[in-house]
């Protein structure tokens, strides 16, 4: 989905689980609300979106991709406190039950051909990445709480039930998170730490944690002045950015970042064109993050950039939006098929339809030398055989798309969608079969050394 379509994370003692439902979900194929991804890293997502910004690579943002308004302009925006010297605890899922605080829209369909689309607009050297696997794609998901009550990494059994579903253990386990918690009532913002104990807990699976990381505050909104683009460009952010790149370092471990995806679309504050963001500001506020981890050594951050799906060639041009070979170690790609589901009603769409034209352009012309993660991929029931969707797709990624190196399912019930692949016998059956492709690699990765997480050969 959309930067907002997935569950986020949950903060612990300031009521994290509201902020991260507004965080949620927005990744789906179609680019119009796709807002939920944003915060799930760190707080538990209270939804599939949800957690996505808030609980370390929930949907959240991820909170709900639920449509957004536009953006302030810079001019009057109030500029927000300092960051606190000290970060806030790692967030905790959201408690069952606990409603989130204003929860951003979710994702939505892409729009059918004749409606009207978003406008499309015209350092330290690392170590050397170690190989991982003789399989060649890494596969995993991001979970939501249905299989257990609770979301992992906080409840590590639902990967566990996840694996025994699928036949085959992970290798990859995705959850998000924002920068800070910034309390509606006032009051000086609190921010995320490194989740270091989460991701012990990813890599005592013999799986690699996959964090999505996002420049934003929860409660999550479209418009957050004093989270712009402009904000992480001046050093605003610095200090909290540099400890936590400090923590990164110090967990001496691999680790995939999604920071700040689907920048295409208009869903999430970081966006260009929303929120104050100027063009050429989210390359500039890549770099400049980047930077500060590379100045303190946290060279095992494997940094993803991930764009959503863009079939219909509406969205922001992606090569304004590209940092640079030298800034990105992996690209990405969001895509859903919201079929006809009443919550969403779009249309039916192939694996290829979704996929094809944005992979090519990626791999292609924008950075064809980098290995590509499917970081959120999903369909629906609603419309066509879901069974038959996911055989295709499983199939066509180890087959037929050589850059994929990777695929994350979303595993969530969000906003009405029915993602996950136990909604029917037949569903996950097929993402089982599927998946015992020897092509796609189990977990063997708890040990991986200090450096970037490198393609599976």
């Amino acid at each position: 989905m959309s930067a907002a379509p997935r569950n986020r994370l949950r903060p612990p003692l300031l009521g994290l689980a509201a902020l991260l439902l507004a965080l949620t979900l927005a990744v789906a194929a179609a680019p119009s609300a796709q807002a939920r991804r944003a915060l799930t890293a760190a707080c538990k997502p209270a939804t599939a979106k949800a957690s996505r910004s808030c609980a370390s690579a929930s949907r959240a943002p991820r909170a709900a991709k639920q449509s957004r308004q536009k953006a302030r302009g810079r001019t009057g925006a109030t500029a927000a406190p300092a960051p606190v010297a000290t970060p806030a605890p790692a967030p905790t899922p959201f408690p069952t039950g606990e409603s989130a605080a204003t929860p951003v829209p979710g994702p939505e369909p892409l729009p059918a051909s004749g409606e009207a689309g978003p406008a499309p607009a015209e350092p330290v050297s690392a170590p050397s990445a170690v190989p991982a696997s003789p399989s060649s794609v890494y596969w995993g998901a991001w979970i939501g709480k249905q299989l257990t009550g609770e979301q992992p990494p906080w409840d590590m059994s639902a990967v566990a039930k996840l694996g025994e579903m699928a036949g085959k253990k992970l290798s990859i386990v995705q959850f998000a998170a924002p920068f800070a918690n910034c309390p509606t009532s006032g009051g000086a913002c609190s921010f995320y730490n490194f989740p270091a104990s989460e991701f012990d807990s990813i890599r005592s699976q013999g799986a690699i944690p996959f964090y999505s990381w996002s420049s934003q505050s929860i409660p999550s909104t479209k418009e957050e002045p004093d989270f712009q683009l402009s904000d992480v460009i001046s050093g605003r952010y610095d200090s909290y950015i540099r400890k936590f790149a400090e923590a990164a370092k110090a967990w001496g471990h691999p680790f995939f970042l999604r920071f700040d995806w689907e920048m295409n679309g208009n869903w999430f504050p970081w966006a260009e064109g929303v929120n104050g963001n100027r063009p050429g500001e989210y390359v500039t506020a890549w770099r400049h993050v980047h930077d500060i981890f590379s100045s303190v050594g946290a060279t095992n951050a494997t940094w993803v950039w991930c764009p959503n799906v863009d079939p219909e060639n509406r969205m922001t041009n992606l090569a304004s939006l590209y940092p640079g070979d030298e800034y990105v170690d992996w690209t990405g790609l969001d895509g859903y098929n919201w079929g006809t589901n009443p919550a969403k009603p779009d249309r039916w769409r192939s694996f290829d339809q979704l996929y094809r034209s944005t992979y090519d352009q990626i791999t292609g012309s924008i950075a064809p030398s980098k290995s590509l993660m499917v970081s959120e991929i999903g369909s629906t029931e609603y419309g066509g055989s879901k069974a038959a969707w996911i055989k295709d797709a499983l199939s066509k990624i180890a087959s037929s798309y050589p850059k994929i190196r990777g695929v994350l399912w979303f595993e969530q019930f969000d906003d009405g969608m029915d993602w996950p692949i136990e909604t029917s016998s037949s569903a996950t059956n097929a993402f089982a079969e599927g998946i015992q492709n020897p092509a796609y690699a189990g977990n063997q990765f708890g040990s991986l050394p200090f450096g970037k997480v490198a393609t599976a050969s």
